[in-house]
C-alpha cells in the first residue's frame, strides 16, 4: 500500500508567513488573482509583508530566502519582490529582478515591486526597460510597463515611451490592460503627447478602448479632455 505524500516541513519563514493568515483576506484577494492557485495562497496582507521584508533585509536568513527559487507560496513571492525593492544598491537590484521576474505568475506581485532606487538611477533604468518589454514572459513585459508608468510620466517622460509601450502587442488580458492603464495615465499627466495613439488608431482596439474607459474614471483627467476621449470610442464591433 503506497503511502500518501506528507507536506514539506514550513521553513522559518514560512511559519512567519502561516502566523500573520487572515482567513477571511484570503477569501476577498483570492478573488482579485484567478490566475494563481488558491491553495497556494495564505491570505497576508500587504503591510505585514513589508515589514517582514524590513526585518529580513541584508541578514542571512533574508539571502538564503532569496536564493531559494521557486516559492511554495504565493506570498513567498510577494515577500522576493518586497526585499529585492528594499535593496539600495541599484546593479544588485537588476540583478535580482533578472533571476526572480520569470518566476513571477501574477498581476498582483508583479505590481508589487517598485524599488525606490529606481528614482536615483533614471537614466541607467531606462536602458533596461526595452529588453523586459520584449520578454516572451508575460509578467516581464508587464514589469516594464509599470516601471515607465511610475518612473517615467513627469520629468523623465519623453515621448518615445509611449512609442514603447504600444509596441508591446500581448494577447494576454493582463499585458493588454497594463499597457491600457500605462495610457490612462499618460493621458492624465501627458495628454497632448498621448492622444495621438488614440486619434490614430495606434494601439489594438481592446487597448483603445480600455485606456479611454480608465481615464473617464480618473479625477485628474479634465472634464474638456474628458468629452473629448469619449468621442474617440471604438464601437464594439470594431474591438
Amino acid at each position: 500500500m503506497t503511502r500518501p505524500r506528507q507536506a514539506a516541513p514550513l521553513t522559518p519563514i514560512q511559519a512567519q508567513l502561516m502566523a500573520c493568515r487572515d482567513p477571511a483576506y484570503r477569501a476577498f484577494h483570492c478573488k482579485l488573482i484567478p490566475t494563481v492557485d488558491p491553495e497556494t495562497v495564505l491570505g497576508v496582507r500587504t503591510p505585514q509583508i513589508r515589514a517582514l521584508a524590513k526585518e529580513l533585509a541584508g541578514t542571512p536568513a533574508g539571502e538564503n530566502f532569496l536564493q531559494a527559487l521557486p516559492h511554495r507560496y504565493y506570498e513567498e513571492n510577494n515577500l522576493h519582490g518586497a526585499l529585492i525593492a528594499q535593496s539600495k544598491s541599484y546593479p544588485w537590484v537588476v540583478e535580482q529582478l533578472d533571476r526572480f521576474l520569470p518566476y513571477v505568475d501574477n498581476w498582483a506581485t508583479c505590481d508589487l515591486i517598485s524599488p525606490k532606487i529606481f528614482r536615483k538611477h533614471l537614466p541607467e533604468l531606462k536602458g533596461e526597460i526595452p529588453r523586459w518589454l520584449a520578454d516572451p514572459h508575460l509578467y516581464t513585459a508587464r514589469f516594464g510597463m509599470g516601471m515607465l508608468l511610475s518612473f517615467y510620466l513627469d520629468e523623465a517622460f519623453r515621448p518615445a515611451h509611449l512609442d514603447w509601450v504600444a509596441g508591446v502587442r500581448r494577447e494576454e488580458y493582463y499585458g493588454k490592460m497594463m499597457a491600457a492603464w500605462y495610457f490612462a495615465t499618460a493621458l492624465a499627466k501627458q495628454y497632448a503627447a498621448a492622444l495621438p495613439y488614440l486619434q490614430e488608431h495606434r494601439l489594438d482596439p481592446w487597448t483603445h478602448n480600455k485606456a479611454i474607459q480608465k481615464a473617464l474614471e480618473s479625477a485628474r483627467v479634465s472634464p474638456e479632455h474628458k468629452a473629448f476621449l469619449r468621442t474617440l470610442r471604438l464601437p464594439r464591433s470594431a474591438r
